[in-house]
């Protein structure tokens, strides 16, 4: 009898751990935790155009569009939502977001403590100055008073330069303060500096020093639990290089430009 009931005990733990590690299972599959809310979740700054920035209370650009294009082939809608760029990899990591959809570069120091999917999109690290500092060449920046946004590649670059570095919540703000004369210059993507070049008051008078500093390549970044979920996306992402997608959104948000393409 006592064997009997030992037996039954056995198995009714044994049914139990199937079941828990099952459960477990279903859980740390992020592919389908997505499919099941119906929802992808991502984020960026939204003061990045025309990347992400805001228009009319919402937040556009070419990350919006193809996080939308992502979505819809994930078969769920897209929840962007925007964030302070130097909490961006720490939210993700806690899980706040399925991914940072906001022209993030890879590189290998973001790679210790998230994933990232295949590039994107490849752009660079650009100098920009008022056109009537005499500011010819990278080399005159040190001493001088470069503004950067907060937890970007950009401020390492700005030391490299030997300039003073002024830290901001994001690219309008540190245009701003090279158009009104406050900073010396301003390091950022080169497209986001011609973007501003041509869209934003006062634009006109800044203008690019040399050439990229750095090459940079693009991608999502996503948790490193959320291999299911990586995996899904980069092949969408492949799919959208192939059939033209990315092009077409490049070009919607670039003046025509490819930026999809080394």
């Amino acid at each position: 009898m006592k064997l009997e009931r030992r037996f039954m005990f056995l198995l009714m733990l044994i049914s139990i751990l199937i079941l828990v590690t099952g459960c477990k299972k279903e859980e740390s599959d992020s592919l389908k935790r997505v499919e099941e809310a119906g929802t992808l979740t991502v984020v960026g700054s939204g003061g990045y155009p025309p990347f992400n920035y805001m228009e009319d209370g919402k937040v556009v650009g070419f990350d919006v569009d193809t996080g939308e294009e992502i979505a819809k082939r994930l078969g769920v809608k897209l929840n962007y939502v925007t964030s302070d760029w130097d909490g961006l990899t720490e939210g993700l990591r806690n899980k706040r977001y399925d991914g940072i959809l906001g022209s993030m570069a890879i590189t290998d120091e973001r790679l210790k403590v998230v994933d990232f999917t295949s590039p994107y999109y490849y752009s660079g690290a650009q100098l920009f100055v008022s056109k009537d500092s005499e500011i010819t060449e990278v080399n005159q920046m040190a001493g001088k008073k470069i503004a950067v946004t907060t937890g970007t590649n950009f401020v390492q670059d700005a030391k490299k330069l030997g300039a003073e570095v002024s830290f901001y919540q994001d690219d309008n703000a540190t245009l701003l303060e090279l158009i009104n004369g406050r900073v010396d210059g301003v390091i950022t993507d080169r497209l986001v500096g011609l973007s501003a070049m041509n869209d934003i008051a006062g634009g006109d008078t800044i203008m690019p020093v040399g050439e990229l500093l750095r090459l940079e390549n693009m991608g999502i970044a996503i948790n490193k639990e959320d291999k299911e979920l990586l995996e899904r996306i980069n092949e969408i992402l492949k799919e959208m290089h192939e059939d033209g997608t990315l092009t077409k959104i490049s070009e919607k948000w670039l003046g025509g430009v490819d930026i999809t393409v080394k």
